[in-house]
Protein backbone atom coordinates (compact mmCIF):
# COMPACT_ATOMS: atom_id res chain seq x y z
CA UNK A 1 0.00 0.00 0.00
CA UNK A 2 1.31 3.07 -0.92
CA UNK A 3 0.33 6.94 -1.17
CA UNK A 4 1.80 10.30 -0.23
CA UNK A 5 1.94 11.58 3.55
CA UNK A 6 -1.78 11.86 4.30
CA UNK A 7 -3.91 9.24 2.99
CA UNK A 8 -4.12 6.83 5.31
CA UNK A 9 -1.60 4.54 4.99
CA UNK A 10 -1.01 4.19 8.79
CA UNK A 11 -4.92 4.06 9.50
CA UNK A 12 -5.78 1.47 7.32
CA UNK A 13 -2.43 -0.64 8.81
CA UNK A 14 -3.08 0.42 12.19
CA UNK A 15 -6.90 -1.65 11.78
CA UNK A 16 -5.44 -4.61 9.63
CA UNK A 17 -3.23 -5.07 12.40
CA UNK A 18 -5.83 -5.08 14.88
CA UNK A 19 -7.60 -7.79 13.02
CA UNK A 20 -4.75 -10.52 12.62
CA UNK A 21 -2.95 -9.95 9.15
CA UNK A 22 0.71 -9.16 9.10
CA UNK A 23 1.59 -5.30 8.89
CA UNK A 24 4.70 -3.10 8.58
CA UNK A 25 4.82 0.77 8.48
CA UNK A 26 7.89 1.11 7.02
CA UNK A 27 7.91 4.32 8.00
CA UNK A 28 8.62 2.49 12.04
CA UNK A 29 12.42 2.91 12.73
CA UNK A 30 14.88 0.54 10.75
CA UNK A 31 13.05 0.24 7.77
CA UNK A 32 14.15 3.19 5.98
CA UNK A 33 16.87 5.46 5.88
CA UNK A 34 17.15 9.03 4.52
CA UNK A 35 19.36 9.89 1.96
CA UNK A 36 20.60 13.66 1.34
CA UNK A 37 21.13 14.91 -1.69
CA UNK A 38 24.70 15.97 -2.88
CA UNK A 39 23.63 18.93 -4.70
CA UNK A 40 19.83 20.13 -3.21
CA UNK A 41 17.73 22.27 -5.76
CA UNK A 42 15.86 23.93 -3.11
CA UNK A 43 14.39 23.60 0.60
CA UNK A 44 11.62 20.88 -0.72
CA UNK A 45 14.25 18.55 -2.79
CA UNK A 46 16.39 18.20 -0.06
CA UNK A 47 16.96 14.32 0.40
CA UNK A 48 14.93 10.94 0.14
CA UNK A 49 13.73 8.76 2.17
CA UNK A 50 14.96 4.46 0.91
CA UNK A 51 13.85 1.47 2.17
CA UNK A 52 16.43 -0.29 3.82
CA UNK A 53 16.22 -3.49 0.84
CA UNK A 54 18.36 -6.16 3.00
CA UNK A 55 15.67 -5.95 5.92
CA UNK A 56 12.97 -5.63 2.66
CA UNK A 57 13.97 -8.59 1.56
CA UNK A 58 14.37 -10.86 4.38
CA UNK A 59 10.50 -9.92 4.85
CA UNK A 60 9.12 -10.59 1.69
CA UNK A 61 11.39 -14.36 1.91
CA UNK A 62 9.49 -14.80 5.16
CA UNK A 63 6.16 -16.49 5.50
CA UNK A 64 3.64 -17.74 8.08
CA UNK A 65 0.84 -18.03 6.27
CA UNK A 66 -1.15 -14.82 7.09
CA UNK A 67 -1.50 -11.92 4.32
CA UNK A 68 1.36 -9.19 4.59
CA UNK A 69 0.37 -5.70 4.04
CA UNK A 70 3.30 -3.07 3.81
CA UNK A 71 3.01 0.41 3.54
CA UNK A 72 5.06 3.40 2.63
CA UNK A 73 6.27 5.45 -0.17
CA UNK A 74 10.17 5.25 -0.94
CA UNK A 75 12.01 6.29 -4.17
CA UNK A 76 13.11 2.22 -4.33
CA UNK A 77 9.98 0.82 -3.00
CA UNK A 78 9.50 -0.28 -7.06
CA UNK A 79 12.59 -2.57 -6.73
CA UNK A 80 10.00 -4.77 -4.43
CA UNK A 81 7.33 -4.62 -6.75
CA UNK A 82 7.38 -8.10 -8.45
CA UNK A 83 7.39 -9.52 -4.91
CA UNK A 84 3.97 -8.52 -3.77
CA UNK A 85 0.71 -9.35 -5.11
CA UNK A 86 -0.78 -6.08 -5.51
CA UNK A 87 0.24 -2.48 -4.87
CA UNK A 88 -2.53 -0.33 -3.82
CA UNK A 89 -2.51 3.45 -4.20
CA UNK A 90 -4.41 5.19 -1.44
CA UNK A 91 -5.45 8.20 -2.49
CA UNK A 92 -6.94 11.82 -1.09
CA UNK A 93 -7.49 15.38 -2.48
CA UNK A 94 -5.07 17.63 -0.91
CA UNK A 95 -7.70 19.49 1.38
CA UNK A 96 -8.68 16.28 3.04
CA UNK A 97 -4.54 15.31 3.60
CA UNK A 98 -4.20 18.67 5.12
CA UNK A 99 -7.16 18.95 7.63
CA UNK A 100 -5.72 15.39 7.97
CA UNK A 101 -1.91 16.47 8.75
CA UNK A 102 -3.13 19.70 10.60
CA UNK A 103 -5.06 17.73 13.89
CA UNK A 104 -3.59 14.07 13.11
CA UNK A 105 -2.28 12.99 16.90
CA UNK A 106 -0.04 10.02 15.85
CA UNK A 107 2.38 11.54 13.48
CA UNK A 108 3.92 14.91 13.96
CA UNK A 109 4.95 15.03 10.02
CA UNK A 110 3.07 17.80 8.02
CA UNK A 111 2.52 20.41 10.97
CA UNK A 112 5.01 23.00 9.44
CA UNK A 113 4.44 24.96 6.41
CA UNK A 114 7.96 23.38 4.88
CA UNK A 115 6.39 19.68 5.43
CA UNK A 116 2.99 20.50 3.83
CA UNK A 117 4.67 22.33 1.11
CA UNK A 118 6.38 18.96 0.81
CA UNK A 119 3.19 16.63 0.74
CA UNK A 120 1.45 19.54 -2.12
CA UNK A 121 4.22 18.90 -4.16
CA UNK A 122 4.78 14.99 -3.85
CA UNK A 123 0.93 14.89 -4.69
CA UNK A 124 1.96 16.78 -8.09
CA UNK A 125 5.12 14.61 -9.19
CA UNK A 126 5.26 11.69 -6.41
CA UNK A 127 1.24 10.59 -6.78
CA UNK A 128 1.22 10.07 -10.71
CA UNK A 129 4.31 7.99 -10.76
CA UNK A 130 2.85 5.46 -8.31
CA UNK A 131 -0.38 5.76 -9.65
CA UNK A 132 1.38 4.62 -12.94
CA UNK A 133 2.88 1.64 -11.58
CA UNK A 134 -0.05 0.43 -9.41
CA UNK A 135 -2.64 -2.51 -9.65
CA UNK A 136 -5.23 -0.47 -7.62
CA UNK A 137 -6.37 2.57 -6.67
CA UNK A 138 -8.82 3.48 -3.82
CA UNK A 139 -10.08 6.14 -2.38
CA UNK A 140 -8.90 7.12 0.78
CA UNK A 141 -11.06 9.98 1.87
CA UNK A 142 -13.92 7.76 2.57
CA UNK A 143 -14.38 5.89 5.97
CA UNK A 144 -11.87 3.60 6.95
CA UNK A 145 -13.95 0.75 7.20
CA UNK A 146 -14.72 0.67 3.53
CA UNK A 147 -10.53 0.90 2.85
CA UNK A 148 -9.73 -2.05 4.92
CA UNK A 149 -12.31 -4.07 3.12
CA UNK A 150 -11.14 -3.11 -0.31
CA UNK A 151 -7.74 -3.77 0.90
CA UNK A 152 -8.93 -7.40 1.93
CA UNK A 153 -10.73 -7.92 -0.96
CA UNK A 154 -7.83 -7.19 -3.08
CA UNK A 155 -5.53 -9.69 -0.73
CA UNK A 156 -8.07 -12.14 -1.00
CA UNK A 157 -7.93 -12.30 -4.67
CA UNK A 158 -5.88 -14.98 -6.46
CA UNK A 159 -5.19 -12.88 -9.55
CA UNK A 160 -4.44 -9.01 -8.27
CA UNK A 161 -1.71 -8.50 -10.45
CA UNK A 162 -2.13 -6.88 -14.02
Amino acid sequence: MTGVSGTGKSSALAELGRRGYRVVDTDDPGWREYRDYVQSSDELHRGEWLWVEERMTTLLDSDDGRSLFVAGCSTNQSTFYDRFNAVVLLSTPADVILERVAHGTTNEYGKSPLERAMILDDLANVEPLLRASCTHELDASRPLEGVVADLIAIASSDTTRR
